[in-house]
């Protein structure tokens, strides 16, 4: 039996059909629903003309639609693409193009932007639109999807390929939307052998085996219960929030809001007994905490005692802020893990009465840190190199060879995955993250990572999020600029946030010049947007 997303999970709906594997508010499937809706989507992609490799856009919010319509591209053998749900004609046009789209789902909400681009894409071949109550008839035809499941029978289950295509695509910090290719067998193995220990077992060795052992662990009282609180469109919430915990035969719970809503998310676990949350970083965090002191003090706290994992990764994730966390959920672990859609490189693990940490990860055995000249760095030299994550190495960029070489290279004959991340080896061998290298500022000759100097503005009293970013100087090339916003009531000057920082980091490090604004810009999944911010800065 091959190690793929689909055939694992029809073998899960085959041992325990009647388990829920989706709720999406009132909306709610079983294991068994969730494998026949996906069979017939499977075969509606197939009467359409698609094929093996063919690509199927997703555009969409959160939904059981989204991992139904997933699963079913997985099915025929075909390559689902995520297509961010805030891209507007342009670069939604582009994505499609770039990736040879040959359907595309969307939410009925977003069809008036479909409608302006299907004529520029003749490649298309099926348009289905999932309805959230917006207009319909806006796009020509385009199918609602419970007519396409209903006027179709379930595709026929068939033998597929551990190295067929699975791709990500992913915006990066710089330059157009990028395709990460994988072999979709490495990755379903490294999933699984991620999603086993939350249900108490160890890693399955076989593909074969994962069925029944989750049926043995869920009768004998075993439960997985995942709310992925950031977007599935971005890797950290459909890999950690929906593929780990589907191939323990989990429940993935998908939230209704269409921004981070703090008390939907406790609210959530609290209705549904959920055992894990994948976010992002301090900026999920922060109204996670403030939300739970409301309830607190309104005298309706919230009932978490079903959570143990929280998992976060993609951006920087504080240690005050998880102490704060590990204070009001003290049975949490929390694991912050760090990687990228190029590959995993560490993970820090926090638990209470641990010691919390930041930007410092256990490295991986596949993880290595290399100069430029492509020396290894040591533990404890103080040497900075680019990170280097070794193990289920990305195939290349879809399209790109020119990218794909400079990413994935080969080092002593193994090859690694170049994200782009900057760090130290502490004498320990653990990973000091420093940033990523297209982000370093460089002041007066001084090479200044914006991370480090993040976390030290919001510490400061009454910063609630920061970003920081070099902006044309005469004198120093760039000036150290941080764009901050502030709690509501709080008042905070810019000598005040330059002072504290000089208390803690080297003055060079310091902000130059501290620029206030209503909200920091971030994407939906918490991840910095930093030419917005060196924009509102430069202005």
């Amino acid at each position: 039996m091959e190690m793929h997303f689909a055939t694992v999970w029809e073998s899960i709906a085959d041992e325990i059909p009647g388990a829920t594997a989706l709720i999406h508010g009132d909306q709610r499937r079983t294991w068994s629903e969730y494998e026949q809706r996906a069979a017939r989507l499977a075969q509606a992609y197939t009467a359409a003309g698609l094929g093996p490799n063919s690509k199927i856009g997703m555009y969409l919010y959160n939904c059981n639609e989204y991992l139904e319509v997933q699963f079913a591209g997985f099915k025929m053998r075909g390559v689902p693409v995520n297509v961010n749900y805030r891209y507007l004609d342009e670069e939604l046009w582009y994505l499609l193009d770039n990736s040879d789209a040959e359907a595309l789902v969307f939410h009925r909400s977003l069809a008036d932007r479909v409608a302006r681009v299907i004529d520029r894409l003749p490649g298309l071949k099926l348009l289905i639109e999932v309805d959230d109550g917006g207009a319909a008839g806006q796009v020509r035809g385009a199918i609602g999807i419970e007519d396409v499941i209903a006027a179709h029978e379930p595709l026929p289950r068939m033998r597929r390929e551990e190295t067929d295509t699975y791709m990500l695509y992913t915006g990066g910090t710089t330059g157009m939307p990028k395709g990460v290719m994988y072999d979709i067998g490495g990755l379903t193995g490294g999933f699984a052998a991620g999603g086993f220990p939350l249900l108490g077992l160890a890693p399955p060795s076989d593909a074969s085996q994962i069925a029944g052992m989750v049926r043995s662990a869920l009768e004998g009282g075993a439960s997985l219960v995942s709310v992925p609180g950031c977007p599935l469109m971005h890797g950290t919430g459909v890999w950690l929030g929906a593929f780990v915990p589907h191939l323990a035969g989990g429940t993935v719970v998908t939230l209704q809001q269409r921004s981070f809503d703090a008390t939907e998310l406790f609210e959530t676990v609290q209705r549904e007994r959920a055992t894990s949350l994948v976010i992002v970083g301090d900026a999920f965090a922060r109204p996670m905490i403030r939300a739970i002191d409301d309830a607190a003090a309104a005298g309706k706290p919230f009932d978490t005692s079903s959570l143990r994992m929280l998992i976060s990764s993609g951006v920087m994730f504080t240690a005050e802020l998880k102490d704060q966390l590990l204070d009001r959920i003290p049975q949490l672990v929390i694991v912050d893990a760090m990687g990228s859609s190029e590959g995993s490189m560490g993970t820090a693990i926090s638990m209470k009465g641990v010691p919390a940490s930041t930007a410092k990860f256990n490295q991986m055995p596949t993880t290595k840190v290399f100069t430029e000249d492509g020396r290894e760095v040591q533990p404890g030299s103080d040497e900075i190199g680019m990170v280097a994550a070794g193990g289920n190495v990305p195939v290349g960029y879809y399209k790109d060879p020119e990218k794909s070489a400079r990413t994935f290279r080969t080092i002593n004959g193994v090859r690694y995955s170049f994200p782009g991340d900057m760090a130290q080896v502490a004498a320990d061998g653990s990973l000091i993250l420093l940033g990523r290298g297209s982000q370093v500022i460089n002041s007066g000759g001084e090479k200044i990572f914006p991370e480090e100097v993040e976390e030290a503005v919001k510490r400061v009293p009454g910063i609630t999020d920061c970003l920081v970013v070099g902006v044309d100087d005469e004198k120093f090339g760039q000036a150290v600029t941080a764009v901050a916003s502030l709690a509501p009531g709080a008042s905070v000057d810019e000598a005040t946030v330059i002072s504290s920082v000089k208390s803690q980091l080297a003055g060079f490090k310091a902000p130059k010049r501290v620029v206030f604004v209503s909200q920091v810009p971030r994407a939906p999944n918490g991840k910095a947007d930093y030419k917005t911010a060196r924009q509102l800065a430069s202005r």
